[in-house]
């Protein structure tokens, strides 16, 4: 397998450029140095020999279990590579870190896609990817995994205007409308062969999805879903007390109201690219009394070494974090309040100093008092992800006040 790669004695040089009095682009190029060395270690500890696939987890563990999947008869199943979902973080954390570095397209050409491709699926119409490669039996295919994959298709072609980028993320869009009808009054399902829920975790990013492909198209028929998508998110499935989102309504009405970062981050986003788009300043107020209640309820304060008190992301699904991060740096685009990117900034400074291993992985606790035995693929990649797009953000400061 090629691989393009860093050298690791730069990207270690980060961790001194961090700590340094600096503008906005030396910081930039301090945290895109960590994303690329992030990426470094994940195909240092994760690849394997044969093709482009990367195992789930490091120490590697064949009797490995996912407990996410939507069919225990495909979770028991030995699988040797990563599910799609935990590789797919890797184009998120290779698309993020682009924004800043556009000669990491090579190894988005040579690493990332190759593998990517393994879990394409045309077996069944209309074409989309599957929960596992393509070489074992099939598998379920889920309308989130997908629609995560079409946003980073999206923002790929934005960056570059490589068209085959925008041709993949409208290819995706075709299936993701497949999972669409008019139980419980709209929305997307979560998975295809097991049409029971429809999950914020499928329609808070499918409206930015849309959004975003209105952005890159100017088709008005993406605007238009994109909201009625948010539309159908906000009412169904919004806790009104504080402006969070619960994860699914199921088709009998039974609202599941576990409430994970990613899936009221992306309706952060959504309602920052509405403003965006529409001028409508509700959707701005959407947006950020939903940050507000994130801040409240997805950080925890800590106290450093040296004495200084401040807010950090709680330990648990560094990914949600991560995607969470996206919206909220929609809405610091969009009005200015720093408060919560600059607390997912300490939460990265912390992360680097207390949290990252001797492979260069990172735990899932930016503060480092609780460690994982095996460190999760999706982990590694949302970390990358999240140190590129601090990086992104120290770009947009650079180039606002120039």
């Amino acid at each position: 397998m090629k691989l393009v790669t860093v050298p690791l004695g730069a990207a270690l040089c980060a961790v001194a450029m961090s700590s340094c009095s600096g503008g906005p682009a030396s910081l930039q190029s301090a945290y895109l140095e960590k994303a690329e060395a992030v990426m470094q270690a994940v195909y240092a500890c994760y690849s394997v020999e044969e093709n482009c696939l990367l195992r789930e987890n490091y120490p590697f563990d064949d009797g490995y279990k996912a407990g996410y999947l939507a069919s225990e008869e495909q979770s028991s199943r030995p699988n040797p590579y990563s599910y799609l979902w935990p590789f797919s973080g890797t184009l998120s954390a290779a698309a993020a870190i682009m924004e800043s570095d556009p000669s990491y397209e090579d190894t988005l050409a040579c690493s990332v896609l190759p593998g990517l491709q393994e879990y394409f699926d045309t077996r069944r119409e209309p074409a989309a990817y599957s929960s596992y490669i393509g070489s074992a039996p099939l598998s379920d295919r889920f309308y989130d995994d997908n629609v995560w994959l079409g946003i980073d298709f999206t923002d790929l072609y934005l960056h570059t205007h490589n068209a085959g980028y925008l041709e993949k993320a409208e290819l995706i869009w075709k299936f993701i409308e497949s999972g669409m009808d008019d139980k419980l009054g709209g929305g997307i399902y979560w998975c295809e062969q097991k049409k029971g829920s429809k999950n914020t975790c499928s329609n808070a990013p499918g409206a930015v999805f849309a959004l975003k492909l209105y952005k890159a198209t100017g088709n008005e028929r993406y605007l238009e879903q994109g909201k009625a998508l948010y539309e159908w998110t906000r009412n169904t499935l919004m806790d009104s007390s504080d402006f969070l989102y619960f994860d699914n309504i199921s088709l009998s009405g039974k609202v599941q109201t576990w409430k994970f970062a990613y899936n009221s981050g992306q309706m952060v986003q959504a309602g920052a690219l509405l403003y965006g788009i529409t001028g409508d300043r509700k959707y701005l107020d959407d947006a950020a009394r939903t940050a507000e209640s994130c801040y409240d309820y997805f950080f925890e304060d800590y106290k450093a070494e040296d004495g200084t008190s401040f807010r950090i992301l709680k330990p648990g699904n560094t990914w949600f974090n991560a995607v969470m991060f996206r919206g909220l740096i929609e809405l610091y685009k969009a009005d200015g309040n720093r408060t919560y990117v600059d607390a997912v900034q300490k939460s990265l400074d912390t992360a680097w100093e207390k949290s990252r291993t001797a492979e260069g992985l990172f735990n899932d606790d930016c503060s480092g008092r609780k460690t994982n035995e095996t460190k999760w693929l999706l982990v590694q990649g949302a970390m990358a992800e999240m140190y590129a797009r601090m990086a992104e953000v120290c770009g947009y400061d650079g180039n606002k006040n120039r």
